[in-house]
């Protein structure tokens, strides 16, 4: 939604559209707060209202978050968290992380522009510099922890990114206009275990959380995921450390309009309360939290016969990943093969290059981290439990994910990315396209070649062949059209293994 045009956001601010969480937010000058537009409050009068792209605008602008709707603890914006411009990376990297770790510097980096050019660009996109969005997500996070855990203020404090003490009160005073006491006074419970931190992560409704899991359960690797009726485990790769999570699922509620949002419980434990940030990060894509399921449902069923199968499953998500590398791992690890032959295959990488998981041990799950892409590019092909071509492929790409040649952390273009892809040796479309969709997180990707969609079709009585040609209509949300197809396909759970009961070539 474009901001610039007032009155259609204070019409949804009228309507209390819950749809429009996340997307903007409202400042009140009369009362000094910025608010949801869904605020249950009052409604302002037109003429003390101003609008903000993002809470870090709204509390660059003096205004202090709403104590009623909460507006820091909506998801993200699906705006900037599916756009592939420098603004929308850019956003997705200070989400993970990358200004508390490399600063302002490192983020320009990694988007291509200079720290003086970036400041610009996103203060003219989202109304606010990097050093004014990564503040605002580190208030988030500490309020995160603060009224949901029993952790020691210090810990919070060093979790959610803040250099110090003091930088963590007067920050939150500054943004809550309450001290972290009054915050925590105010919680309904403090939930903590030795060594593990309980958060809930806010997800936009309907969700088809089953499905997520469904699909999750299908592509475990040994070793590395676990999964249960209602959840799905693994380890997790972090800037300073490992992790362990564990995502218990909501029960999927077609009709559950009347909220927002719903919840999915995240057990995590982290090596360094440094990475409490980007773990949750990192879950959020996996689960597709930031998407803005109406419209991509209202979208999909301009054609008829994809508006059948939203009507079965709506809020479909496409599920992200955890680590860009992983993903593109795996997808050459499946080439040309069964998906319970990938799984295999992907089991015996993990027994011969994964390393333990201090924090999965401590959990009592996975044990195993996935191979870094450093691990196997050291590898010699011919000695990996794969024909030698895809070994070579596989060496080959791992070579160029170590080096900083082909980027998966959502910080390049993707249109960029597929090209370097591409133009690797054994990584043919299918192989680029399905790292587009869940790696970084592209919502336009469509896999005409793919079997289970020409199954899925055939299925339906649909002409596999003009696949491609039928999937214009369903632009930009292609990928989760492809989900859709892949959803009435009999996904069995793969065998949980640990990583004793895998053998070695």
């Amino acid at each position: 939604m474009d901001i610039e045009d007032t009155e259609a956001c204070y019409r949804a601010v009228k309507s209390r559209d819950r749809r429009f969480d996340g997307v903007f937010y409202t400042g009140v000058t009369s009362t000094g707060i910025y608010c949801r537009p869904s605020c249950p409050a009052i409604t302002p009068a037109r003429r003390n209202v101003t609008f903000h792209r993002t809470a870090a605008a709204a509390q660059a602008a003096g205004f202090q978050a709403c104590k009623r709707c909460l507006p820091d603890a909506t998801p993200g914006s699906p705006d900037w968290d599916v756009a592939a411009d420098a603004a929308g990376r850019a956003m997705r990297l200070i989400a993970d992380g990358v200004v508390e770790r490399d600063g302002v510097d490192g983020l320009a980096a990694r988007v291509g522009y200079t720290p003086r050019h970036l400041q610009r660009l996103l203060a003219a996109e989202l109304g606010a510099g990097p050093l004014a969005l990564a503040r605002a997500r580190r208030a988030q996070n500490a309020r995160i922890l603060i009224e949901t855990t029993a952790m020691p203020f210090a810990d919070v404090a060093f979790a959610a990114g803040f250099a110090s003490i003091r930088q963590f009160n007067d920050t939150v005073r500054e943004v809550y206009a309450s001290t972290p006491t009054e915050l925590r006074g105010r919680s309904r419970r403090a939930v903590t275990t030795p060594g593990r931190i309980d958060l809930r992560l806010p997800v936009r409704v309907p969700y088809a959380g089953g499905e997520v899991l469904r699909f999750l359960a299908a592509h475990l690797v040994p070793g590395v995921e676990q999964c249960g009726p209602d959840w799905y485990a693994r380890t997790l790769t972090l800037p300073h450390g490992d992790g362990h999570v564990r995502l218990v699922f909501p029960p999927d509620d077609p009709h559950a309009g009347a909220a927002a949002t719903t919840f999915v419980r995240c057990e995590l434990t982290v090596h360094d309360l440094r990475d409490v940030g980007a773990a949750v990060e990192r879950c959020r894509r996996l689960l597709d939290a930031d998407c803005d399921p109406i419209a991509v449902d209202d979208g999909l069923s301009d054609d008829p016969r994809m508006a059948a199968l939203v009507r079965q499953r709506p809020g479909l998500r496409v599920p992200g990943s955890v680590d860009g590398d992983e993903i593109a791992i795996r997808a050459v690890i499946g080439q040309q093969i069964s998906l319970a032959g990938a799984i295999s295959l992907g089991g015996k990488l993990v027994a011969r290059y994964g390393a333990d998981s201090a924090a999965g041990s401590t959990c009592g799950g996975p044990g195993r981290l996935f191979p870094t892409a450093g691990a196997l590019a050291a590898a010699d092909p011919g000695e990996l439990p794969m024909p030698r071509a895809r070994g070579r492929a596989l060496v080959g790409l791992c070579r160029a994910l170590a080096d900083g040649e082909v980027p998966l952390d959502r910080s390049a273009d993707r249109a960029e990315v597929r090209a370097r892809l591409l133009a690797l040796p054994g990584i043919g479309p299918w192989t680029a396209d399905y790292v587009a969709l869940r790696a970084l997180g592209d919502p336009d990707v469509f896999l005409p070649t793919d079997i289970g969609v020409r199954r899925a079709l055939t299925d339906r009585g649909d002409d596999p062949t003009l696949a491609a040609r039928a999937a214009e209509r369903w632009r930009p949300w292609r990928s989760y059209g492809l989900m859709h197809l892949w959803s009435t396909l009999d996904l069995r759970p793969a065998r949980s293994t640990t990583p004793d009961t895998v053998k070695e070539n």
